[in-house]
């Protein structure tokens, strides 16, 4: 059966501006820190793959990276929990149309997995989030744009390349996938709308969901298919 694979953040849910960054930032002034990433600063970090990468580059001392981290996903957690980050439009019902098909679902992201389980159950229910795999936070030695995390997926899924479709916001997102030979399909988020998104098969503003414009699984079923010499973008 085909997979269907999902980064988390800015795919599931548009969580960097309104989740994350608000999260290191109160992780920093609770530590006492002089620290505050905002809009424009916060897009700059991202640019760096992994939470405890991005505070490395402004903290130097190890252990307390790792204290900061872990307080910062606490916070996140909290927000996910209650509801200030809701899925992005589409994730529910390319879901169900998936488990409907099925079709096997899985999250690859190099997020703290804790961080990525919540939001993915929170994004389409826990029902739902029990029959994906998850492969996430430091289970692999480096972040996207490395494509480890998903030759991960792929070997732990008994996959080949073709066999699967990504669904990643991102251009680090994009090279990852694409340096696993695996042909990805584009839903920009807020941070990534200027983003070169060229090797994508397919790059939207979102999944979408009907009677608007909505991305089916016979779409995604084609975009999985597809050359990948062909690109397309709407």
């Amino acid at each position: 059966m085909p997979a269907l694979i999902f980064d988390c953040d800015g795919v599931l849910a548009d969580t960097e501006r309104d989740g994350h960054r608000p999260a290191f930032n109160q992780a920093f002034a609770e530590a006492g820190l002089d620290v505050f990433w905002d809009e424009a600063e916060y897009g700059r970090r991202l640019q760096i793959g992994g939470g405890k990468e991005r505070i490395a580059s402004v903290i130097d001392d190890p252990d307390q990276v790792r204290a900061l981290h872990k307080r910062k996903t606490e916070l996140y957690k909290e927000m996910v929990r209650a509801g200030k980050l809701p899925a992005r439009p589409g994730i529910a019902r390319i879901v169900d149309e998936a488990l409907a098909a099925g079709w096997t679902l899985a999250v690859a992201s190099t997020s703290a997995e804790e961080s990525v389980r919540a939001v993915l159950e929170h994004a389409v229910g826990e029902q739902n989030a029990a029959h994906f795999s998850v492969f996430a936070g430091d289970v692999v030695p480096a972040k996207k744009p490395d494509p480890g995390i998903y030759l991960l997926a792929l070997r732990e899924l008994g996959l080949e390349p073709q066999d699967a479709i990504v669904i990643e916001d991102s251009r680090n997102g994009l090279l990852a996938a694409v340096g696993a030979g695996l042909r990805c399909v584009v839903t920009l988020s807020s941070y990534t709308a200027d983003e070169d998104m060229s090797e994508a098969v397919l790059v939207v503003p979102s999944l979408g969901d009907p009677p608007g414009d909505a991305v089916t699984l016979q779409d995604l079923e084609a975009c999985r298919t597809q050359p990948l010499s062909d690109k397309e973008a709407v």
